[in-house]
């Protein structure tokens, strides 16, 4: 390609697509070629023949080759465009002999079928740029500059540099620039996206850039402060977004007169928001999403920023009326604005009135709060989107939301409202794409043959509602062309239409629906069913779908129609199949879904042991086979599921042990539940490498031994978690849920699993003493050592878990006195240590003074209430706390006991010494009775040692 440029006279390239020639330098030299998008194979060493050419864009071609060395020797280049242009391999250093350039684009793109996303453009260093001193651009983004580590010194040697981009091109940052080589002409810097396993702190000589305008350092790429002093004053435009700083928002921040755009999100920033923001005269986007930003929202942004186009403070702590702030706004910030979102802080109130008064308003996130006002449209402006969904709304839907012409998005999910909805509330909605509102208590109320006006709605949700259609499904729904359909928890019954399974995401869940469900190999690929009463075999289903729950109905039969028989690779990563009748054995078959993450065939009635495949779950999280009649041995393949996070397999048949891998092969286990089952054996000091542990559940087996002294390597049971932390770590938990046995019953968790934290190893043989270390678990909430052999004391520590709310010993062998630091387990309300060996005053305080006598029955000697029975004297038997605070003073109470016994034993002693000193006879019979006692044991000890030696001889 580009080798006919050798033509005979006849024949004017400068006719052809692309080509630019000039007159000015005579003869019409070529000077530009502008050959983007239609090129294919080679080029061809003939462009250098092109002594004129300044401009040379080959972008966006399909060369599939390496950059040609000659290149470099169109020395007349003042602009080069290779990007996207299929070139691979390292960029040759002759480019460093186009001393002419101003404009240098290097964009490479990713090898095709390429998971890790490697570039298709290198370089081994960038020396050859070193002698571009004209270059004003410089654009290299998606080409691989890792090996460039002195990148930095290069760029701040480019005198005329202007603009630079380097995107996506695994920077490093280890060697800054000296102090006094910093490039001043610099006003464009875009290095984002350096990766995610790569993060360096921000580099101070960027602030130090005086005619900075842009800077964006977006995307994974820098932690730590954002720094305090810059004097880059000019900026425009600022993103900093999706990285880990961890500081408070700089003062010079709020002094850039001219700044335009602002993006923060992502980030850690905390503390408050300055008024200095209303200092930002020229903003007209403001994005500080997801931080931990708190306290009041700066009135001065409402009054002041009448540029403001954009308003994004979502995913923080700000908290107060939000009338306070937006109940009297400018009028120029309500002509402003176009886009504001509030969503997931802590405000309060209700809609301000003003908010009818903006003049080209098309979108309120105002979600994840806590307003509680009942809604009041008003006069809203002409919305696109209104998202008030996760508030405490209350009371009816206004009519007047029929009255929002231009809205397409409308979600008032998981609120407070009731009432009835008309087809008033939809007459004008013509252009509404979704409606969320489920989680409500809201009825419908509409004519059986009535016609929705919303032609192009794709998202339907009216969980929880009343649809008074006689429990069916409305005939009316079947009109609209849904990709998104929720009519869980609605009450309504009889068979399922065939129509709706056409519907890519269907959610019947908790309802009256009954009937055989017909296979599925349809377009949906979210199928949500449970809590139905749905009967005979599984449907087969698409391979393709991705998430599916029949939970909680009547299924019967195999599994293998279901899992096997379709000889396909399903790429489903959620299966539930709980709750049903399912029998037989579990097919081994689980190579055919292997993109699995959640696993539950639980609450079933299936049979044999877990079919080795399982082991090709590789990316499983959750694994439910609990309440079956499995037996056998863990498989050794389960050690392949090695990002497991729980395991419950609890209320089954299993035998041996608890296996070593368990221990050191899944790091990051938190819930392992294998509880009402056969196994045995002493629990291995593997378990202890399982920090991430929350829930430990041995209970009703048969193991046997000590629990190991290393559990205080249960760091997660020591450690305090927030809800915020658990909505971050535990996505994965697909609404997952437990049963834990604590405070005496079994309790369920679901939503708040991931903050629970229990130790239950009751009724096994295990024995020995209860380890100190058990106390250092100090956020621990339920503990039950109950039905095993523990002896020896109660440890003095129990009372550093404060956190503990149910502590369960009884049916031990534990002795001594309860340890006075029970006065300060505040959090506890479950206790139970009787049938033990306590003795003493149980301690005293309004938490105990509660408890029921039963759980202190059946010790030798306890004594004080809630018991009956007395202590022996008003201040009752010491404790050993007591004894060591008082310096171990006496009682004053004497035992008359102890005094009579020694009386006796003295007064006996002394009459037999007596009768020895005046009785002679009684005195030579004693002793002639001693001396022959001690030759028989002395002939006897002699005689044994010689047959020893003479055997050992």
């Amino acid at each position: 390609m580009l080798s006919t440029w050798n033509v005979s006279a006849d024949v004017n390239c400068c006719n052809w697509k692309g080509v630019v020639c000039s007159n000015i330098t005579g003869g019409g030299h070529v000077h530009q070629l502008r050959l983007q998008g239609f090129l294919r194979g080679k080029m061809n060493p003939s462009l250098v023949n092109l002594k004129h050419l300044t401009y040379l864009n080959l972008s966006q071609n399909a060369f599939e080759e390496t950059i040609p060395y000659f290149i470099g020797s169109i020395t007349s280049l003042e602009y080069l465009d290779l990007s996207n242009a299929g070139f691979y391999g390292t960029i040759p250093h002759t480019i460093g002999n186009l001393t002419n350039l101003r404009t240098l684009r290097f964009e490479g793109g990713y090898y095709e079928n390429d998971d890790n996303d490697v570039s298709r453009l290198d370089v081994d260093n960038l020396d050859c740029l070193l002698g571009l001193s004209r270059l004003e651009q410089l654009i290299m983004n998606n080409v691989n500059l890792s090996r460039a580590s002195n990148w930095q010194q290069v760029i701040n040697t480019l005198p005329s540099l202007v603009e630079l981009r380097f995107t996506y091109c695994s920077l490093h940052f280890s060697k800054p620039p000296l102090n006094n080589n910093i490039t001043t002409s610099l006003a464009i810097l875009d290095i984002s996206d350096q990766g995610k396993f790569r993060s360096f702190a921000i580099p101070s000589w960027i602030f130090r850039l005086n005619n900075l305008i842009y800077l964006v350092l977006r995307g994974y790429s820098f932690y730590g402060p954002i720094p305090n002093i810059s004097n880059s004053t000019k900026l425009q435009r600022i993103d900093l977004s999706f990285n880990n700083f961890n500081s408070t928002i700089p003062d010079w921040l709020y002094s850039l007169k001219d700044l335009e755009f602002l993006n923060l999100r992502g980030n850690y920033l905390q503390g408050t928001l300055s008024n200095g923001i209303a200092n930002l005269t020229s903003l007209n986007t403001l994005d500080l999403t997801t931080n931990h930003l708190s306290g009041e929202i700066p009135r001065g942004i409402t009054a002041n920023l009448c540029k403001m186009q954009s308003l994004d403070l979502s995913g923080n702590n700000f908290q107060g009326e939000i009338s306070d702030w937006f109940g009297n706004m400018s009028d120029c910030f309500l002509g402003s604005l176009e886009y504001l979102n509030l969503a997931r802080n802590q405000l309060s109130g209700h809609l301000p009135a003003q908010f009818g008064d903006f003049k080209s308003h098309k979108s309120i996130g105002l979600d994840s709060n806590n307003l509680s006002i009942p809604i009041n449209t008003g006069k809203l402006p002409p919305l696109e989107s209104l998202y008030l969904d996760d508030n405490n709304l209350i009371g009816n839907l206004p009519e007047s939301f029929g009255q929002l012409l231009n809205l397409k998005y409308l979600n008032i999910e998981d609120n407070k409202l009731e009432g009835v909805v008309s087809e008033i509330h939809f007459a004008n909605l013509t252009k509404l794409k979704q409606f969320s509102a489920s989680g409500n208590h809201l009825t419908l109320n509409v004519s059986p043959d009535w016609v929705p006006p919303f032609e192009k709605i794709y998202l339907l949700a009216l969980g929880s509602w009343d649809l008074s259609e006689g429990g069916q499904i409305p005939t009316w729904i079947e009109k609209l062309n849904l990709n998104k359909l929720d009519l869980s928890s609605t009450g309504i019954s009889g068979i399922v239409p065939s129509w709706i399974w056409k519907i890519i995401y269907l959610d019947l869940s908790h309802n009256q629906l009954h009937d055989n469900i017909p296979n599925l190999i349809s377009d949906t690929r979210y199928i949500y069913l449970s809590s139905n009463r749905f009967t005979g075999s599984l449907p087969q289903v698409s391979a393709d779908v991705s998430e599916i729950d029949l939970s909680n109905n009547s299924f019967s039969g195999g599994l293998s129609h279901f899992l096997c028989e379709m000889n396909e690779t399903y790429s489903t990563d959620f299966l539930h199949l709980g709750g049903n009748q399912l029998s037989g054995e579990i097919p081994d078959c689980w190579m055919r879904w292997s993109s699995l993450t959640y696993l539950n065939l639980g609450n079933n009635i299936l049979s044999g042991n877990i079919p080795n495949s399982i082991g090709f779950l590789k990316g499983l999280r959750s694994l439910n086979l609990n309440n079956n009649k499995i037996f056998g041995r863990l498989p050794f393949s389960l050690r392949n599921c090695t990002l497991l996070m729980k395991i419950d397999l609890g209320n089954n048949d299993l035998y041996g042990s608890i296996p070593s891998w368990m221990g050191t092969g899944i790091a990051d286990l938190k819930f392992l539940i294998l509880r009402s089952n056969k196994l045995s054996g002493e629990i291995s000091l593997d378990i202890c490498h399982l920090n991430s542990l929350q829930i430990l559940d041995l209970s009703d087996n048969r193991f046997s031994g000590i629990i190991p002294s290393c559990v205080d390597n249960f760091t997660a049971m020591a450690t305090k978690r927030s809800l915020s932390q658990y909505m971050e770590t535990y996505i994965w938990l697909f609404g997952d849920s437990a049963s834990v046995v604590t405070k005496g019953s079994v309790l369920k968790y679901d939503n708040t699993l991931a903050l629970v934290t229990n130790i239950d190893l009751s009724n096994n043989n295990l024995s020995g003493g209860i380890p100190e270390e058990l106390t250092s678990l100090v956020e621990l909430r339920s503990l039950n050592l109950s039905g095993n052999h523990f002896a020896g004391l109660i440890p003095q520590s129990i009372g550093d878990m404060r956190q503990l709310e149910s502590l369960d010993l009884s049916r031990n062998s534990l002795s001594g006195e309860m340890p006075n630091s029970f006065r300060g387990m505040s959090s506890l309300n479950y206790l139970n240590v009787s049938y033990n060996h306590l003795i003493g005053r149980i301690p005293e305080s309004t938490q105990i003074r509660g408890f029921n006598a039963s759980s202190f029955i059946g010790n030798d000697d306890l004594c004080g209430p809630p018991l009956t029975s007395n202590c022996s004297s008003s201040d009752g038997p010491k404790n050993r706390e007591d004894n060591h605070e008082s310096g171990d003073r006496p009682s004053s109470k004497i035992e008359w006991l102890y005094v009579f016994v020694s009386l006796g034993y003295a007064v006996g002693l002394s009459v037999f010494c007596t009768t020895l000193i005046f009785k002679k006879s009684w005195r030579e019979a004693y002793y002639e009775f001693m001396e022959e006692m001690w030759n028989k044991v002395y002939v006897y000890f002699y005689l044994k040692w010689k047959k020893l030696r003479k055997t050992s001889g």
